[in-house]
């Protein structure tokens, strides 16, 4: 069996200051601290591709992607001290593993989730007790009531009444009592947002407060007097071109004196980097034309964070220390480059050990899912605990396709993009192409994780190359992208996107009149509107669960990027797809989606299909009753396949 090594960046200083590292989805990672700090990163690169001479392979059928047998396998561990873990096995037992001695006995056994229908657990500080999580809830296969049942979701709208937060400490040894933990002048006079609450001491909490624009978020830190919560420091963020945040911020990490922390935030240029907040007054720690995804652990000598430092799209584990100069090192960069591009790590109590996942393969599927425990000390591989070698072996029977990455220079900028190219791909053939879009706020659609899905198949079994790009106001490279559709949802997104599919046509390998456009939530309504923009360049489209308008969708999502309506009204007619609905009869459409959806609501697809109508428009539409967003269960399996037959009509079995 082939070893699958992972790639490490590492920077490492002792003594002085704290210790940083940055793990996330891998992107990218930098730290600069007076002290020690380390960052990692870690890249994951997914694509499918094996050679066989005996000629015995076949494609990758739809069958084949629901078929449960082909997933790849993680690892569950859950560290219980800074040396030991628990792992629920297959068959449900539970056992103790010590991460030094590698030894491992039997903890609990899996009769005892039998008895209750557990699922799952969560063991007591003490040891003493285990919490056993079961929740049986009778499914209904059939009804009998002769009229439908109306259900009411609470769901703010955009510019309508937020829902009111309090904040409530409560002492477990009296429980009857609370105090509640009052948000700052600055905050409570208006609509405000409780982002998020961090335990730094027992007796001083620090709370992230969000204005309802989301473009100033208020870091105020509480100590306790014995009666109530007293405001004792308090930092204060602002975005000028945007919202603070890919998201909303992301968590605290306190510092040894539990007064100062580190936090992730825009730099001066824009860029997502660690920061130390000390007396009221950010400092980069860390900086460059990369950004920081999040920060893994803290300890009192290093940071360990994820980041996208390396080559951009790939997403590794960073160590950061520091003593008198800035010590960075990259803990995954070097372990297996062509099949470790994306990485996260899941570390012990004090960092000694961590789980090391990376999902990513190039050419051949390997390392989907190896997950490697590394001692900092000696930065040694102590045990493989899961190198999907099963998924390898059933994979290497099939037609896979291969996985392109670059860049595409559009509206002045370097954007990423990837391609998932038919087995036996040839330069010198025309293709059909597929845009698989998100397109969202913050998003990021190109990556190098492991990729098994529906593009999968469609690559394989009817030669489609399946691609996507991250145009403006993706993640990750800089709030200058990622802001420029502040206020304006629905234009240089959908744009961009069209922009790519030009450029794609230029490389030579496209039939340009073969080229479909698809996505689901966001990506449906991106989908929609470069249908509907009237180019000329897509065939046909999918749009499942799109939105239409955005004062349907929700008030928190909406607003953090495009204000209230009474404020924006301009930018929220324009922006709607019922708009260009009359575009829509130069292309075959097919609208999916879902009448229980509680995210997008059924409203949304209802709006699109009377705008359809009104001009005439002959289009296709699936509705699944009862069904939420994800459109689950047997509805997945429908959904997917009806698309399958729609895109072939339009690609493959062109008449």
């Amino acid at each position: 069996m082939e070893k699958c090594k992972l790639p490490l960046l590492f920077w490492r200083s002792w003594k002085l200051f704290p210790f940083f590292f940055f793990c996330q989805g891998c992107n990218k990672v930098i730290w600069i601290l007076a002290g020690v700090a380390v960052t990692v990163t870690m890249i994951t690169i997914l694509a499918v591709f094996y050679s066989k001479s005996d000629g015995t392979k076949r494609p990758f059928t739809l069958g084949d992607y629901f078929n449960n047998t082909f997933r790849k396998k993680s690892y569950n561990l859950y560290w219980i001290s800074d040396k030991e873990y628990l792992h629920k096995t297959t068959d449900g037992n539970i056992f103790l593993y010590n991460a030094e001695t590698m030894k491992e006995t039997l903890f609990l056994s899996n009769s005892t989730f039998d008895k209750v229908g557990a699922t799952g657990y969560l063991l007591s500080g003490d040891r003493k007790y285990i919490a056993l999580e079961s929740n049986y809830t009778k499914n209904w296969r059939h009804s009998y009531t002769q009229y439908p049942e109306t259900v009411a979701v609470p769901y703010p709208k955009a510019g309508s009444n937020l829902t009111k937060v309090k904040l409530f400490v409560v002492n477990v040894t009296n429980p009857s009592s609370s105090m509640q933990v009052a948000p700052p002048t600055s905050i409570a006079s208006s609509d405000h947002m409780l982002c998020s609450v961090t335990w730094v001491t027992d007796e001083r909490i620090a709370v992230q407060w969000l204005t309802r624009k989301q473009n100033h978020v208020v870091v105020q830190i509480y100590d306790f007097d014995g009666s109530s919560w007293r405001e004792k420091r308090e930092f204060e963020q602002t975005s000028r071109t945007g919202w603070v945040g890919r998201y909303g911020p992301l968590p605290l990490f306190f510092a040894e004196d539990k007064i100062s922390f580190y936090k992730v935030m825009s730099d001066d240029k824009g860029y997502k980097h660690i920061h130390l907040v000390k007396d009221g007054k950010a400092t980069a720690i860390t900086s460059g034309k990369w950004e920081v995804i999040y920060i893994c652990k803290l300890t009192k000598d290093a940071i360990y964070f994820v980041s996208n430092q390396h080559q951009g799209v790939p997403l590794i584990i960073i160590k950061f220390t520091s003593e008198v100069i800035l010590v960075l090192r990259c803990l995954t960069c070097d372990l297996n480059e062509d099949r470790c591009q994306h990485n996260s790590a899941y570390f012990s109590f004090d960092a000694s050990f961590y789980r090391m996942d990376c999902y990513g393969q190039e050419k051949l599927l390997f390392c989907l899912k190896l997950i490697v425990i590394y001692f900092f000390i000696f930065d040694s591989e102590l045990s493989i605990l899961e190198d999907n070698t099963d998924l390898k072996n059933l994979l290497s029977g099939f037609h896979m396709p291969t996985m392109k990455y670059g860049t595409l220079k559009v509206s002045g900028f370097d954007l990423w993009y990837q391609m998932m190219l038919p087995p036996g791909f040839k330069k010198s053939k025309k293709y059909p192409l597929l845009i698989d879009v998100y397109g969202g706020p913050s998003s990021q659609s190109v990556s190098y994780n492991f990729k098994l899905n529906w593009g999968s198949y469609l690559s394989s079994s009817h030669g489609i190359i399946v691609a996507s790009f991250d145009g403006r106001g993706s993640g990750y490279q800089g709030d200058e992208i990622m802001h420029a559709i502040y206020r304006r949802l629905g234009t240089y997104e959908v744009e961009d996107q069209i922009a790519a599919v030009r450029k794609f046509i230029d490389m030579g390998f496209i039939d340009t009149k073969r080229i479909a456009i698809w996505g689901w939530s966001y990506g449906g309504y991106v989908a929609s509107l470069a249908l509907g923009a009237g180019t000329g360049l897509f065939k046909c489209g999918i749009a499942v669960a799109p939105v239409a308008n955005w004062q349907y969708y929700d008030a928190v999502y909406t607003e953090r990027y495009m204000g209230k309506p009474v404020e924006n009204p301009d930018n929220y007619k324009n922006s709607t797809v019922t708009s260009r609905a009359k575009n829509f009869t130069k292309v075959d459409f097919l609208l999916v989606h879902g009448t229980a959806d509680d995210n997008v609501h059924f409203q949304q697809a209802a709006q699109i299909s009377n705008a359809l109508v009104d001009e005439q428009v002959d289009f296709e539409a699936m509705w699944y009753t009862d069904r939420d967003h994800s459109l689950s269960g047997s509805a997945r399996y429908h959904a997917f396949n009806h698309m399958s037959h729609f895109l072939q009509k339009c690609l493959v079995n062109v008449k």
